[in-house]
């Protein structure tokens, strides 16, 4: 009777070790089954007028002769009014 008992525990413990292992690789299957994000439209890249870096357009500063990486270089670049 002992070793039925001995048995019937290994099994419900190796029951419960493999139920628990099945949901983790879910979880995992379903964190690395996602789709992958949309790509965005590219932006288009400007040449500071000043110093030359290039840089997004979004991130530039307009100026009068074109476009550049900073205000500072804006205001050094730009004649003075």
């Amino acid at each position: 009777m002992k070793y039925l008992l001995v048995i019937a525990v290994v099994l419900v413990a190796f029951w419960v070790w493999r139920n628990n292992r099945q949901q983790e690789r879910g979880q995992v299957q379903r964190q690395t089954a996602r789709p992958p994000a949309a790509p965005t439209s590219p932006v288009r890249m400007v040449a500071c007028l000043h110093c030359g870096t290039h840089l997004p357009e979004t991130d530039a500063v307009a100026g009068a002769r074109g476009v550049y990486c900073n205000r500072d270089h804006l205001r050094r670049e730009e004649p003075s009014s």
